[in-house]
């Protein structure tokens, strides 16, 4: 690996050195994020833990820039790091679903 010498650069070369720097730690940090999102597709039912630390179950629905957007059965909208996702039982009959909530895949949006 090169080393970069940057003892001899002047302010201006270390700031765009600097905003090079980030920007590239940004794009792979994106690569990193989508090569996550391939692993599910749209539609797929999946689960993660938040802080909280109960998991949530719900379906994926959009692929955002770093995120992806997953719908829980009662309607709440989750933006999740790809990174957190696994897939959730196939089959809804061995999950308790909530008073309310809708156990298809296809779920309806309030108006705003």
């Amino acid at each position: 690996m090169n080393r970069i010498n940057i003892d001899h650069l002047t302010e201006a070369e270390l700031v765009d050195l600097n905003h090079r720097i980030v920007q590239r730690l940004r794009l792979m940090t994106q690569v990193h994020a989508h090569k996550a999102m391939l692993e599910f597709r749209i539609g797929e039912r999946v689960t993660f833990e938040p802080d909280a630390g109960t998991p949530v179950v719900g379906i994926l629905t959009r692929y955002n820039k770093k995120s992806v957007t997953v719908i829980t059965d009662d309607g709440h909208r989750w933006n999740v790091s790809p990174r957190l996702l696994r897939l959730a039982e196939s089959t809804l009959e061995t999950e308790e679903v909530p008073e309310g909530a809708h156990p298809s895949s296809v779920i309806p949006f309030k108006q705003r």
